[in-house]
């Protein structure tokens, strides 16, 4: 009996090792995700202290994405079959590093140089972040741990930007960034204690990349991506802008208006899950028409900090109903190659970021935050030609 009890608990002890483990991959998920989009919540404070434009300010979330776009694919190609719990301890070391001399930063190259390498880390944690989870846990349970994993991005909108955002009201934008470094070193410990050796299995090789890109309903779902996040990110990154000098609301009241567009983020995605396994193409319409709605409308409705803050909600909920809708086109088209092609999406979402923010950032500083909605809601409705031409859009994903 005393055998039989020891072997339960021994049992019990790995089975809870094993959801750590999971547990810890979510939480470097959450603080990539937060530390790539920390300055949208900072940009004005940030751009005062360091004395450049608004517009210029948006370049602190358009060059991690260039940078991560590539990383997502290099840094697998560059590293070969090297221990991935090696590779993440070291992500995050990057990661806290970076945090760091952001926190430091005495003008604004400075500060961008440090978002250089964050864009290193993001690129490759999204690379790899997939493939530990499916290895960390047996196959019954594998859905469960990517929703965990996974979990993180949504967790990151809802709390980890939000939250930066107050702290950095509270205590000053250098205080968010010190936060993100200690956030960062806590969970690199976490990894290094809980995480089992994680030798590559399959690395991503040029040749199946090569294959991916002549898949016809992949690369309609990478037209469909990189329209989609450029237009929401590229009014994103200034909603911090918007608020203020649109809807009138108070410097204080936007991380808390934040941490609501994430909550309705959350719900969107859950929400989003059940349709696009039914229907990808007419719940990424559904998305694409309704985020278009609000971003054209908001100049015109959102005047009041009322009006404002109910859009943004609305704008939460259809944001985050898009990047599950987005994953799963991008699985159903390559089933046979998931992490291929998700190194081929990471990339596209990434570059796109950069692209979107880059654009907006100019048209900000010579037109207003007004137009950059109004340009980024007419980007939005592109997205409907590969939807409308994507014949694997039409088919049942679960029976697919």
């Amino acid at each position: 009996m005393s055998l039989t009890k020891a072997a339960l608990r021994e049992k019990e002890g790995a089975t809870f090792r094993m959801w750590l483990s999971v547990l810890t991959v979510s939480l470097g998920i959450f603080s990539m995700i937060t530390a790539e989009q920390l300055p949208v919540g900072l940009i004005p404070a940030i751009s005062s202290e360091l004395n450049v434009s608004i517009g210029s300010g948006g370049l602190t979330v358009t060059i991690p994405g260039v940078i991560a776009a590539f990383a997502s694919i290099g840094l697998p190609l560059a590293v070969g079959r090297l221990d991935r719990r090696i590779l993440m301890a070291g992500l995050l070391a990057v990661m806290a590093a970076a945090s760091v001399i952001s926190a430091l930063a005495t003008n604004f190259p400075v500060l961008l140089a440090s978002r250089l390498l964050v864009g290193i880390t993001i690129g490759g944690f999204w690379a790899i972040a997939g493939s530990i989870a499916v290895r960390l846990v047996p196959g019954p349970s594998v859905p469960r741990a990517m929703t965990i994993v996974f979990g993180g991005v949504s967790a990151a909108a809802v709390l980890g930007v939000p939250a930066g955002t107050i702290i950095g009201d509270l205590v000053g934008w250098r205080g968010a960034f010190w936060s993100l470094a200690g956030l960062s070193f806590a969970i690199l410990l976490a990894a290094l204690l809980v995480l089992p050796k994680l030798e590559a299995a399959q690395p991503v090789e040029v040749k199946a990349l090569r294959a991916q890109l002549r898949n016809p309903a992949l690369l309609s779902g990478v037209v469909a991506t990189a329209l989609l996040v450029a237009a929401h990110y590229g009014a994103y990154t200034f909603v911090s802008p918007v608020l203020l000098e649109v809807s009138g609301v108070t410097a204080g009241s936007i991380g808390w208006l934040l941490l609501g567009y994430g909550i309705l983020g959350m719900i969107g995605n859950a929400v989003a899950g059940v349709w696009a396994a039914k229907s990808v193409g007419r719940t990424l319409a559904c998305i694409v028409i309704g985020l278009g709605a609000t971003l054209a409308l908001f100049p015109l409705l959102g005047v009041t900090p009322l009006t404002g803050t109910i859009l943004l909600l609305v704008w939460g909920f259809a944001y985050g109903a898009a990047p599950i809708t987005l994953q799963t086109w991008v699985l159903s088209a390559a089933p046979e190659s998931a992490e291929t092609a998700t190194a081929i999406y990471c990339f596209t979402f990434n570059l796109a970021i950069s692209v979107g923010t880059l654009a907006t950032s100019q048209i900000v500083d010579t037109m207003g935050v007004n137009r950059v909605l109004w340009v980024d809601s007419a980007i939005l409705l592109l997205v409907l030609l590969p939807v409308c031409r994507a014949p694997i859009l039409n088919r049942n994903i679960g029976n697919s």
